[in-house]
This record gives C-alpha cells, sequence and structure tokens, in this order.
C-alpha cells in the first residue's frame, strides 16, 4: 500500500477510478489548479517505534506541575474510587459506537439506563436523558426546549449569577436560534427575585435559568420562583452541580420543569479541563422535546428483562429541521463514569464526601477572615466554593501559592479570589494554605 494506514489496496483504488471513468488519481485531480496543490512531503516527524514514543510522552506529562487544588469554578477536584478505570475499560463499555443494535448492546443499554434512573434520583426529577456532551451545552439545550415549548414566547430570562462560561454558550446558541436572552440582576451575590417577577409579569417569557450553587459559590432560595415562572407560562431551568445535591435541596423539590448541569463532581477526574458529561433530566410533560436518547426496559419473546432506546429524536433519525438537537452523539462513556461512581458510593458515601467538602471549605473561609487580608465578599450561604476579597494582589497571591504547589483558586478581579474545598482536601493541606496566605 502506497500509505501504511489507509485500508484501500491498489487494486480497492484502481476499481473506483475505473468506476468512474479515470486512470489515476492524477487525472481525478487535473482540474485543481497547481497553485492550491501541495508539491512538497508532509511536514511531519519522523515516525517512532513504541518504546520512543513512551518515553517522548513521559518526558512531555513531566512539564506538567502537579499542584495541590482549591480552584474550582464549575470543575472541581473529587475522589475517584480506583475501580472505576478498570470496569469502564472492559470491552463490553469501551466503544464508542451507537448502541443501535439492541441485540448485541445490552451492557451499553444497561448502564444508561441506570444511569438515568441515578439522575432522576440525584436530582428528584421525573425523566433523564441518556447524557449531553456537557453542562454548558446541556443548559443551552433546556434554553432551546422551553423555547420550543412555548408557542408566542421567544424570551429567556437569565439570573446573572449563571456561570459566565455557560451564559457564552447560552448566548451563542440563541443567537443562531432566534431565541432573545435577557439577563436578570444580582443583588448581595443573589438573583433579584423582585427584578425576575416584575420582567415575568411583563410577559413574553418562555424561560428563566438559574443556578445552585451560583457562580459566586453561594446557595440561592428558589422559594416562589418556580410557581412565578408557572403563573406566566415559563419553564424554569435550574443548572446544578450534582454532588451538592446529596445534600442540598433537589431541582425537583423547588419545582424545576428542566434539571441540567455538568456531571464533573461525581468522580470525573479534571483531566485537564475534559471529557466531561453533561446531565439533562425534565418532567414527564417536557420528555418528548428533550434532546438526545432515552433507555427504557421492556422484556423479550421469552420473558427475559432487555434494554432499548426508546426515545430518539436526533437528526439521525428524523428531518434535521424537525430534529430536538443536531448533537448526534452523547458522552456514555463518562455516563458510565458516573454511574459506577453513585454506585460505589451509595446514598450514604456521596453524602459523606459532600459533608466533607462542605466542612472543609467553610474551615478554610473562617481561617482566611480571621487573619484580616480576607472578607467574605457575599454574606450568603455558601457550599463547598466560597468568594473573597483580598486586600493584596490576588496576582501575586496565586504566584506565591503556586511556588508552593497549590492551586490557590480562581481569580475574579484584582482583589477577589474565589476558592474551593473537596473531600480530597486534608486538614494539612487546608493549614498550609492558610498560613501562606496569612503571612
Amino acid at each position: 500500500m502506497a500509505y501504511k494506514y489507509f485500508p484501500h489496496t491498489q487494486d480497492d483504488i484502481d476499481a473506483m477510478l475505473s468506476k468512474i471513468g479515470v486512470t489515476s488519481l492524477d487525472e481525478l485531480y487535473a482540474e485543481l489548479p497547481s497553485s492550491v496543490r501541495l508539491t512538497r512531503d508532509y511536514d511531519l516527524p519522523e515516525a517512532m517505534s513504541e518504546i520512543e514514543l513512551r518515553k517522548f510522552f513521559n518526558a512531555l506529562g513531566k512539564k506538567n506541575k502537579q499542584l495541590i487544588c482549591f480552584a474550582g469554578a464549575g470543575v472541581y477536584d473529587h475522589y475517584t474510587p480506583a475501580a472505576i478505570p478498570q470496569l469502564v475499560e472492559r470491552s463490553e463499555f469501551l466503544t464508542s459506537y451507537t448502541p443501535y443494535q439492541a441485540e448485541i448492546s445490552q451492557g451499553t443499554l444497561h448502564y444508561i439506563f441506570e444511569y438515568q434512573s441515578m439522575m432522576t434520583e440525584l436530582t428528584g426529577m421525573e425523566v433523564s436523558n441518556a447524557s449531553m456532551y456537557d453542562g454548558t451545552t446541556a443548559t443551552a439545550e433546556a434554553m432551546l426546549m422551553a423555547n420550543a415549548a412555548s408557542k408566542k414566547a421567544h424570551t429567556v430570562l437569565v439570573s446573572d449569577t449563571l456561570d459566565k462560561k455557560t451564559l457564552a454558550v447560552v448566548k451563542t446558541y440563541a443567537h443562531f436560534h432566534g431565541v432573545e436572552i435577557e439577563m436578570v440582576g444580582a443583588e448581595n451575590g443573589a438573583t433579584n427575585k423582585e427584578e425576575l417577577h416584575d420582567r415575568l409579569a411583563a410577559g413574553g417569557v418562555a424561560g428563566v435559568i438559574m443556578q445552585q450553587p451560583n457562580r459566586f459559590g453561594i446557595i440561592e432560595d428558589f422559594t416562589g420562583v418556580a410557581e412565578d415562572c408557572h403563573a406566566n407560562k415559563a419553564l424554569f431551568i435550574l443548572n446544578s452541580i450534582p454532588a451538592d445535591l446529596a445534600l442540598l435541596k433537589t431541582p425537583g423539590e423547588w419545582g424545576a420543569d428542566i434539571a441540567v448541569g455538568d456531571g464533573q463532581s461525581l468522580g470525573l477526574p479534571m483531566n485537564f479541563g475534559g471529557p466531561y458529561v453533561g446531565y439533562m433530566c425534565c418532567t414527564e410533560k417536557l420528555m418528548r422535546k428533550m434532546p438526545g436518547r432515552i433507555v427504557g426496559k421492556t422484556v423479550d419473546e421469552t420473558g427475559q428483562r432487555v434494554f432499548v432506546l426508546t426515545l430518539q429524536a436526533r437528526e439521525q433519525h428524523i428531518r434535521r429541521q424537525k430534529a430536538t438537537s443536531n448533537i448526534c452523539s452523547n458522552e456514555s462513556l463518562m455516563a458510565l463514569w458516573v454511574t459506577i461512581y453513585m454506585s460505589l458510593m451509595g446514598r450514604q458515601g456521596l453524602k459523606e464526601a459532600a459533608q466533607l467538602s462542605y466542612d472543609g471549605a467553610h474551615y478554610l473561609c473562617a481561617k482566611l477572615c480571621l487573619g484580616g487580608h480576607f472578607h467574605l465578599l457575599y454574606q450568603k450561604p455558601f457550599f463547598n466554593e466560597f468568594t473573597l476579597h483580598y486586600d493584596g494582589d490576588v496576582d501575586a497571591l496565586l504566584h506565591k501559592l503556586e511556588n508552593h504547589g497549590i492551586l490557590g483558586g480562581v481569580k475574579l478581579d484584582d482583589h477577589v479570589i474565589m476558592m474551593a474545598v473537596t473531600e480530597r482536601r486534608t486538614k494539612e493541606e487546608v493549614d498550609h494554605l492558610i498560613a501562606l496566605c496569612n503571612e
């Protein structure tokens, strides 16, 4: 073969050329002007042996700094049980192929069904799809669901306390789908519910997007929000960190119509930014507006339990313009990861991990504020992440902490820093950070 990794033999190529009436590849591309054709060799490095490749990538990996992480802002350093990487690499799971043929895809369909079941229980919702790309696109898809569910209204309200990265994706989706995005202001770090109420009463709103905990780490009180939305024919969309729902009031309990977010906090390693998995749950009433697919349980002709795809309104199956979404894949392997995580942790384990994160964050915050250089930016309840005003230079502080092997937080402004604590942080690590910050 001319190219080692191409599957076509010379006979294959000759047969295809003959079929279309040309004698060579040069003749096939003859219409292309020479000015746009590459005439030199590709600028690629020389091939390496397996040993050379391993040495190369090991040396590359050693350039990364392994820091103790106190940063969050949507990605958290949670513990991953050692069993998970071993289980997800089993051959019946480790495939990217969509399980269209139920007869040979029972393993994949089974774990997706379990994932859906666990996510509905965690969020308090009635229906879950078979996962999304990530939390940002899941939120944007929820915005499109609200728009599709409304016949007349095409405006979606977004709280100013929504994560800015998520907001950027929502705005991008909205721009190309003709949805108007209006922001609802914040007061003392939380959504201004009076402003929200007045805007809903004015009419023309298809949905409202809010976040729990919000982008400052604050636990918001959504009392009356769902009722206000529904009284004005709008859907309530709540983006939540799923690990926190082990202790916090669920979207279902708040009366949300759609629950979305990123599943990274359920045991997925930070891994330099991905891959992660988006979750989306909703009420049964909205199930047919939901993008992606849903796995259901039934019985075969012998009465045995089997799993099948029961709902899949995506562009592969229906006309593109009628599809609920044009995203054609989900993060199934990552959905398996969080399913095994939740199975291993169980109800009590999830609660304990959340409690440790909460306790560690409040300990760190209290000690930092006692030192005199920090104070809470907003006097509001928080979970495992909090925002501080610092009387010094945040950049200099983060650089100092990095020199001591610590990723100290996320800079929000010149004198504002956000820190997060998970169950992985020991008291010794927290005390070390406190000592460095209060020097």
